[in-house]
């Protein structure tokens, strides 16, 4: 049989998976989806970890460890999910060192309620790698405006950096001029720029969801045909700008030190609409250069009828200036449409973390009183993880 994401990695992509659980770590499944699945990294995120925490018994050790040693909800959550991502990073080390650092990496967030604040998001950070300790380490950051300082004062500390929640090409430009500064003052500050690493996290469906409402809201027929056009257009406009910056003589200056290429991560590819195919956001999305992280769920879809069709990107841009065109012509606004996305992204994950923080502690208190922590109280909190998904 075809190996369909054999191909899709040989395409330039690589296969990432968008979830991380205790119980995917013990018994073996992540190992598993990268020996047999080609999967080289892990995305996680608040509602990832809201699930993951709700839903198994396996934290229950831990849990009852940090309640008889009285350490705060907050820091045990810190406990909880570094544990889950150093191990994670270990599963996931040999394919760090077979490609020479660039894949094999395993993303955590930040504390999402800090996204406007530079200081507390960089400081953060550095608690967060510091206590992971693990080469193959990504901190996520949110494209904020405010977080773009913070992503260049992280990575000229030789922090590697997940840039999140990036859903308009004009933030993104920002992203990947913070990211290049950044490296510029890692390479003043003495750092090696060959184990820094970063990917710009683009979102992709999530992008149709917003854009189809509005469609449905205008309602006249030409509106309708453009329903399901607008995410991948938008990310492979924002793969043209990727190839612009990283073929500037300011970027090769940084490859001949050593410096690794931001690459685009094409996040949220589950599809929302079930009228969609499941695989298009794998499919419509592969050029050289790439990742993808998926559900698990879209990674066996892809690899049971994905079709891999060489680069359906780099051809494409004309054909997607002309859909943003199109969608301007009957009434959507697109600007808008960004600043709404990035505006939900940050309150989505910040109710996750609150979710997240909730859960815990409840178990903390149970365990504290002798009845062991019991992690599904949460769990009618996070079944959205999914369909919030994203890296």
């Amino acid at each position: 049989m075809t190996d369909k994401l054999s191909e899709l990695t040989a395409a330039g992509v690589a296969v990432w998976l968008d979830d991380l659980s205790r119980v995917r770590l013990s018994s073996g499944g992540l190992d598993q989806l990268r020996r047999e699945k080609h999967v080289a990294g892990v995305t996680t995120n608040p509602t990832i970890f809201a699930k993951a925490l709700s839903d198994a018994d396996e934290y229950n050790w831990q849990l009852r460890d940090l309640a008889t040693r009285g350490i705060e909800v907050e820091e045990s959550v810190r406990m909880l999910t570094t544990y889950d991502v150093r191990w994670a990073c270990d599963v996931m080390r040999p394919s760090y060192d077979g490609s020479e650092g660039v894949d094999g990496r395993v993303s955590i967030e930040v504390d999402p309620r800090v996204a406007h604040d530079s200081d507390r998001t960089v400081a953060e950070a550095k608690a967060l790698w510091w206590l992971v300790d693990r080469p193959n380490l990504f901190i996520k950051i949110p494209a904020t405006e405010e977080g773009l300082s913070a992503i260049t004062d992280t990575l000229a500390e030789g922090i590697s950096v997940n840039v999140t929640l990036i859903f308009g090409l004009d933030r993104y430009s920002a992203v990947m001029e913070a990211f290049l500064t950044g490296l510029e003052q890692a390479k003043a500050n003495g750092h090696d720029l060959s184990k820094i690493g970063s990917v710009a996290s683009f979102f992709v469906s999530r992008v149709d969801s917003e854009v189809d409402k509005r469609l449905e809201k205008v309602g006249s027929d030409q509106a309708k045909a453009l329903k399901g056009k607008a995410a991948v257009a938008n990310a492979q406009l924002a793969y043209e700008r990727y190839s612009e910056v990283f073929s500037s003589d300011r970027w090769k200056a940084l490859a001949a030190a050593g410096a690794h290429p931001q690459r685009p991560l094409w996040a949220s590819t589950s599809t929302k609409n079930p009228d969609y195919r499941d695989v298009i956001y794998v499919e419509e999305l592969i050029a050289p250069g790439t990742v993808n992280t998926m559900p698990e769920s879209v990674i066996h879809a892809y690899a049971d009828h994905g079709e891999t069709r060489g680069d359906t990107i780099t051809g494409a841009y004309d054909a997607a200036r002309k859909v943003f065109a199109d969608l301007e012509s009957v009434g959507v606004d697109m600007d808008d449409v960004i600043v709404t996305l990035e505006r939900e992204g940050v309150e989505k994950f910040e109710a996750s973390w609150q979710e997240l923080l909730d859960g815990v502690r409840k178990s903390l208190e149970a365990a504290a009183k002798g009845k062991g922590a019991p992690n599904k109280a949460a769990k009618g909190n996070a079944k959205a993880a999914e369909k919030a998904g994203g890296a």
